[in-house]
């Protein structure tokens, strides 16, 4: 992430996952002085401790978090965003891709997060455990959708638990 806040240089962030903030507070120290963050929460019990962490940072003028579900305020929000990193609920991935889509400009970059899921994303269906069968059936949709999608260039990295960078194109 680092190096990509190097090369890019966000002004307007997006992040889809806020969790107690450490990716966002991370955007804050290695994008621009100047950036803006808006960041989306669902999980009640984490938002006190994200909204802590920011302040402690001293960074709170600089982030927006955003309560609630991310597919219902992905649909209000106005773009562009330079920047979008989406590290939530992994099998919403693709229902949340045309909004995400709808917020980029070309040149706008999209990062996702643990798309390879350990590893086992490439298992057998039949190889993967009956609770994790949907999720992975809809990673790998949603990673089929960014490597085939006219509007993007999308790399998969297998680093970590595996991240998607996508470049959005000129529109076609």
């Amino acid at each position: 992430m680092k190096v990509l806040l190097a090369l890019k240089r966000p002004e307007r962030i997006l992040e889809v996952g806020t969790a107690v903030g450490f990716s966002t507070l991370l955007m804050c120290e290695y994008g621009r002085p100047e950036a803006k963050i808006t960041t989306i929460e669902n999980y009640e019990k984490r938002i006190p401790l994200a909204k802590e962490n920011f302040k402690k940072a001293g960074r709170e003028s600089q982030i927006t978090l955003l309560e609630g579900d991310a597919g219902t305020i992905l649909k209000e929000l106005t773009g562009p965003y330079d920047l979008i990193f989406m590290d939530a609920a992994k099998g919403q991935y693709l229902h949340w891709l045309p909004e995400v889509l709808r917020l980029m400009e070309p040149g706008s970059v999209l990062v996702s997060d643990n798309v390879l899921q350990e590893g086992d994303l490439i298992e057998s269906h039949y190889l993967v455990e009956r609770r994790n069968r949907t999720i992975y059936k809809r990673m790998r949709e949603y990673l089929y959708e960014l490597k085939h999608h006219p509007c993007l260039e999308t790399a998969v990295i297998p680093l970590g638990d595996g991240v998607t960078v996508s470049v959005k194109r000129e529109e076609v």
